[in-house]
């Protein structure tokens, strides 16, 4: 499948891998096959993991064989690429734009990140803030978003001692990524900021805010707004403002 390989991952998984490096083209192509599966999906078939490079899926081996499914796999892997060659295909991204305050409190770890890079802190903000990323994949904890696409600007090494505590929400950077913690954990990333709003809320049908594939824009807010802002959150009474663009 053009370098593409599979691999076992016992009885009842499936590992697709699209390549070795980590980078948007390969992870694209894993979200794409996973969307392909999503949307033909039945019993057979019972969950999907997208990872950097690869996915793993796992299935029923009584409802289905593993040569069935890979041959499934193939067929729509063909279906992309055919889709791709003929300019056919048009891709809609989804941006979940997150509140984040940048003072005080909620960044103890802006003024270093700053000092690092030799900028300002409101150049780390600015740069920060400027952009999407693509969500790579969800891991570590429930709904943590490993991001794609930070500015080598604002870099940092991660703390030489993990926090035993960090506060959900908090917003931070280790070595060229960033993300945030939708529940409380431990963790090493620098922190720069935090966000009221939640990631992850087992208490609601979906309990996802935002799904690998997507983009996230920060968008910063004063202290008085991230106070106003949780107390909607609180309420249930808020929503994240979501737009979307074609691609393609």
């Amino acid at each position: 499948m053009n370098g593409i390989e599979v691999f076992h991952a016992g009885e009842q998984g499936l590992v697709v891998e699209f390549g070795k490096d980590v980078n948007q083209t390969i992870n694209s192509k894993v979200h794409k096959l996973a969307k392909g599966l999503i949307a033909k999906a039945n019993k057979a078939i019972f969950e999907i993991v997208p990872t950097y490079r690869s996915l793993l899926v796992y299935f029923d081996p009584l409802s289905m064989t593993r040569a069935e499914l890979i041959t499934k796999i193939e067929e729509l892997l063909l279906s992309e690429n055919q889709a791709l060659q003929s300019g056919e295909e048009k891709e809609t991204a989804t941006i979940v734009h997150i509140p984040v305050c940048y003072q005080g409190e909620f960044a103890p770890d802006l003024e270093f990140v700053a000092e690092y890079n030799g900028i300002s802190v409101n150049e780390v903000v600015d740069i920060h803030s400027s952009n999407p990323y693509l969500v790579y994949m969800l891991g570590f904890t429930p709904g943590f978003p490993y991001l794609g696409g930070m500015s080598p600007k604002i870099a940092a090494p991660r703390l030489d001692k993990p926090r035993v505590q960090i506060p959900a929400g908090s917003v931070g950077i280790a070595g060229s990524q960033t993300g945030f913690y939708p529940i409380e954990s431990p963790g090493g990333w620098r922190l720069i900021g935090r966000t009221p709003i939640k990631a992850f809320n087992p208490a609601v049908a979906n309990p996802f805010l935002f799904s690998a594939g997507d983009y996230l824009q920060f968008k910063p807010i004063s202290v008085d707004e991230f106070r106003q802002i949780g107390k909607q959150v609180d309420a249930g009474t808020y929503s994240p403002e979501v737009t979307k663009w074609q691609r393609g």
